[in-house]
């Protein structure tokens, strides 16, 4: 009935130690209850730092915050193994120290030339320089300005680890692109201005069409919720690549670097871009394999 309770066991995942016994637990308890009364026996443990699972089968999953110990089938005397997930981060706050790097680094070489390459004589800055600086920076604000305005996150932080990993890549990958883009012996692409305008063209064209796909993907996913929707084209034309893909954000990210290349011609570009075309694709492959949709 209403009013029967339970005793739920609370477990270390790995050694099976027994961490806290709860008592007088309705069925109808859901996991983000249990995890907020787990954090009033012990603070450091938020529910974001913390994961529970029905067995500590390594392939086993964490249950949902919505899930009940009825939906669960855990009865009286029951058990939930515990893990800690470690500090976590807000996703916007990962996101923002990842693209705030790359757009700080690539001005440094940009507008300092003469603390990176002292023992080169300087040159007058080539207009393609100067543009591919705006590219850049474009690129990077609009990513900073979704991060804040534009994206809902599914889960609100992610590990701290993550942030050390994620920024090395961005940060590095950012160094290594600006410090030859920037370099005073750069020359320009051989077809000249046809060659630097029709890149250029072809990057705004999939720069809008990455954040229009951001733009559908916020307006699937409620405030403050972690709904899903499966994506469809909307009035905007730029969306109409939902039609045959389920990311088209990442198709117009990578095109966006494919297509543009013309614009600067440099071999580190394709190295750079070819290592992100495989992380938007891990990405990629992950959303739908576990979210069904974006």
């Amino acid at each position: 009935g209403r009013d029967f309770k339970m005793k739920v066991e609370i477990q270390h995942l790995r050694s099976g130690k027994v961490l806290h016994v709860f008592e007088g637990l309705s069925p109808d308890v859901n996991i983000l209850q249990i995890k907020k009364l787990y954090q009033k026996q012990f603070p450091k443990f938020y529910p974001d730092r913390q994961q529970f699972k029905t067995s500590q089968d390594r392939k086993a999953k964490g249950v949902k915050d919505e899930d009940t110990l009825q939906s669960l089938g855990i009865k009286d005397g029951g058990v939930l193994y515990f893990k800690d997930l470690g500090i976590q981060l807000g996703w916007s706050t990962v996101f923002l120290c990842e693209y705030a790097g790359p757009l700080v680094f690539y001005l440094l070489f940009y507008l300092f030339p003469f603390a990176f390459y002292d023992s080169i004589p300087a040159k007058p800055i080539l207009p393609v320089v100067n543009i591919a600086a705006i590219c850049w920076s474009f690129h990077y604000l609009k990513r900073i300005y979704e991060t804040i305005f534009v994206h809902r996150f599914s889960h609100s932080t992610m590990p701290i680890r993550n942030l050390f990993k994620n920024c090395s890549y961005y940060w590095g990958a950012a160094a290594f692109v600006s410090y030859f883009t920037n370099h005073p012996l750069y020359t320009p692409p051989c077809y000249g201005n046809l060659q630097i305008y029709s890149g250029l063209f072809l990057f705004l064209l999939c720069e809008i069409g990455n954040y229009s796909s951001h733009a559908a993907l916020r307006d699937l996913r409620p405030p403050g919720s972690k709904e899903r929707k499966i994506p469809y084209p909307t009035s905007d034309p730029f969306t109409f690549l939902f039609k045959f893909v389920s990311c088209p954000n990442y198709t117009y990210e990578v095109s966006s670097h494919v297509l543009s290349k013309p614009l600067l011609v440099c071999v580190c570009i394709f190295l750079r871009r070819y290592t992100c075309n495989m992380h938007s694709a891990v990405i990629a492959k992950w959303l739908c394999n576990t979210q069904s949709g974006p």
